[in-house]
């Protein structure tokens, strides 16, 4: 990326950026993990696929993505006329980070009789090597339409696959990654807050380790745990996912109270994303004003990782990023 310099600052910046996003016919998309001036300069803030399907129906040239990068890669497989740029090249996601293709595939071939159903957290390459690609959001609805002697690999979360493996009882084969931020959250920390918030309830994320999903009154996603919060009795929510998303829930419901859970030793901020940290607001006009870092896909491969993306599409589309918000 060219060198930042001389960028802009406070106002000038907001306005800046406002004034390319115009001039470039950009879109701006923003995870519910990015930090809260990002979410609120964005078109729309969501989940991730629900961000890319959203992109793909509008007429912008370009898509800056403010998220990771296999989100962004995402994108660019749904939306491939369009430039696609990602404020830091380095945003990646440590469950990407966890299954290399190669390793992947040798997995595969090592269990034949299996169909890979892959958490949407992977790379192109991996979306590719899959048979159905998935979300948190549309996990329940895609393998309850598998038949029950039908074998499954389920990568590369491990959480979110034993989540489910538990709920319909099947057994799978459980590629071994994590989220590092989802894995950060504390038992024993979460009991403390629990005694201290009696009768509050906890919203999770299935990534979370299942210490902490049994303690939890609600089990989605996060466009699920957002809409949870709009609809809990009681003032105080416990939040156990990335602690960005509680800005949009205090932008709905400023009258109640959210909490997030806590990590390790109670005070850490290791339940706070690192690779989505990394994008900025000033990291984001550079690249709408230089339109790099670029998202390239190979074309072949594209259209084998859109392939997966297409049958969860068809197998669950009533379910993907239920809950999103956008500006009007």
């Amino acid at each position: 990326m060219t060198a930042q310099t001389d960028l802009p600052t406070g106002q000038d910046l907001l306005a800046e950026i406002d004034r390319l996003r115009k001039e470039k016919n950009a879109i701006i998309l923003a995870h519910y993990y990015q930090t809260a001036d990002i979410q609120d300069i964005a078109d729309f803030v969501g989940d991730s696929l629900e961000l890319s399907r959203k992109a793909a129906n509008t007429d912008a040239d370009v898509i800056v993505f403010c998220g990771v990068k296999f989100m962004a890669d995402t994108a660019k497989i749904l939306s491939p006329e369009k430039i696609v740029v990602l404020p830091d090249m380095d945003a990646g996601c440590s469950l990407e980070d966890s299954c290399p293709p190669e390793k992947f595939k040798a997995f595969r071939e090592a269990h034949p009789d299996h169909i890979a159903l892959t958490y949407i957290n992977c790379s192109t390459e991996v979306k590719a090597l899959s048979d159905v690609i998935v979300t948190s959001s549309s996990a329940e609805t895609i393998i309850s339409q598998i038949p029950e002697d039908q074998k499954i690999i389920f990568g590369p979360d491990r959480h979110l696959g034993g989540y489910m493996s538990r709920k319909f009882n099947r057994e799978m084969l459980l590629w071994p990654g994590v989220c590092i931020v989802h894995e950060a959250f504390s038992e024993t920390e979460l009991l403390k807050l629990k005694a201290q918030h009696p009768g509050a309830p906890v919203a999770a994320h299935p990534e979370c380790p299942p210490t902490i999903v049994d303690h939890a009154d609600y089990v989605g996603s996060t466009s699920g745990i957002l809409q949870f919060a709009q609809t809990f009795e009681g003032d105080t929510l416990i939040v156990a996912t990335e602690p960005h998303i509680i800005h949009q829930m205090e932008k709905a419901l400023p009258e109640k109270n959210f909490i997030g859970a806590p990590g390790a030793d109670g005070n850490c901020s290791c339940n706070i994303c690192p690779y989505m940290a990394l994008n900025t607001m000033e990291k984001m006009y550079a690249c709408l004003r230089d339109l790099e870092p670029r998202i390239e896909i190979e074309e072949g491969l594209r259209l084998k990782a859109k392939q997966s993306l297409d049958r969860m599409l068809e197998m669950a589309s009533g379910t993907i990023g239920k809950g999103d918000l956008g500006k009007v």
